[in-house]
């Protein structure tokens, strides 16, 4: 009898055990704090819209606030792996914090899902896959802008670590192929509250635009520092200024800016054949129903496209093994390098072995803010 009571004991543990192993997580790491949470709130918000279910598995989603430090972010990344054992890693939302995750990400062979651009880490490319757009592309796009506006000289005033390193070294060669010059690049840390040096120094140069590198509420505060120095050329912003803060915060200053984005937020405005068009207006429809007019976030654009992506990714490693598995954790990684071409909000996906950026040149949008809203030039 005991001996029989003892086989049950054991067969409802391995149910349980069965049962528990079919559920997918995914651990989150977001700026839900700091500096940074201009970038992480939004996001997290579009993911309290992310389905109970993909494939027919129960998706537990595993969000912790890394409080914009790369310290935190990787401490975070730790516990997913070793604690709740997830089967994808999705974060961080910040170049810095980002980066601090992917070598643990490595370490665990668990793909990571990018929600900045971060830079190439060696090896470690092999484990990252990222959602925003990549400095070529993005840089791209400003230059054409530039030449097309009669740009000749630019200044540079950016983030002093690896977003703002992205962007100079990717202006730097489309600007001297282009023909322009680089004539002052200052930088300064995410965490300073002002630049008037930095500012005093491009103002005296006086170069024909400036490209301001910043994210989130952070890009208003330099733009304001050029303008009361007397700064009157262009001023350039990159996508991670793209959010309703530039203008809460730079106000009737930021008028006029021209700012590089994806397509997520501008599906009204695209043309109908853009591919990208059905997506944007699916993504702000509902995330404006579910929290409001007008709050539409390309950051939340990102979180829209990681589902995109877990949609279509889920499936195809289910065929391959069960959740919670070294197999299985392998197979979505090399899914995420086979799922072909795919259409999401902030543009056409295909990432690739040789290629974990994926968006085509066409990505990125030039906007300028006119009457407080960013309109497609």
């Amino acid at each position: 009898m005991q001996v029989k009571k003892t086989l049950l004991a054991l067969a409802i543990t391995t149910l349980t055990c069965s049962a528990a192993l079919a559920d997918i997580k995914v651990g989150v790491s977001l700026a839900l704090t700091g500096p940074g949470s201009g970038l992480g709130i939004p996001m997290q918000k579009q993911l309290s819209l992310f389905p109970k279910t993909v494939g027919g598995e129960k998706v537990e989603l595993i969000i912790l606030d890394d409080a914009s430090d790369p310290g935190k972010a990787a401490a975070n990344a730790r516990r997913f792996v070793t604690e709740d054992k997830v089967d994808v890693i999705f974060g961080s939302c910040l170049t810095p914090t980002s980066s601090a995750i992917t070598p643990i990400a490595f370490e665990a062979k668990t793909a990571q899902i990018s929600g900045a651009p971060t830079p190439p880490q060696g090896d470690k490319e092999s484990i990252v896959f990222r959602l925003p757009q990549g400095f070529d592309v993005m840089s791209h796009a400003v230059v054409e802008h530039m030449k097309k506006n009669g740009v000749k000289t630019v200044g540079f005033l950016g983030y002093a670590d690896g977003y703002g390193q992205g962007w100079l070294a990717n202006m730097g060669p489309l600007m001297e192929k282009a023909g322009m010059k680089m004539v002052e690049a200052e930088r300064f840390a995410r965490t300073d509250t002002s630049v008037t040096p930095q500012a005093l120094k491009l103002t005296a140069a006086n170069p024909d635009a400036i490209l301001v590198v910043a994210s989130g509420s952070g890009a208003a505060m330099p733009q304001l520092a050029l303008a009361e120095r007397g700064y009157k050329g262009k001023i350039y912003q990159t996508h991670a200024a793209a959010t309703p803060d530039l203008m809460r915060i730079g106000g009737k200053t930021v008028e006029g800016t021209f700012v590089v984005s994806g397509p997520a937020l501008l599906g009204d405005q695209l043309a109908d054949n853009h591919p990208s068009k059905k997506q944007a207006l699916n993504f702000v429809t509902n995330f404006e129903k579910a929290f409001g007019a007008n709050s539409r976030n390309q950051f939340a654009g990102h979180s829209y496209d990681f589902q995109i992506t877990m949609e279509k990714v889920i499936p195809m490693a289910l065929k391959k093994a069960k959740p919670g598995t070294a197999e299985f954790r392998a197979a979505v990684r090399d899914s995420l390098e086979t799922m072909g071409r795919t259409v999401f909000a902030h543009g056409v996906m295909n990432w690739t072995a040789k290629d974990h950026d994926g968006y085509t040149m066409e990505t990125g949008v030039m906007t300028k803010v006119v009457d407080g809203k960013f309109k497609v030039e």
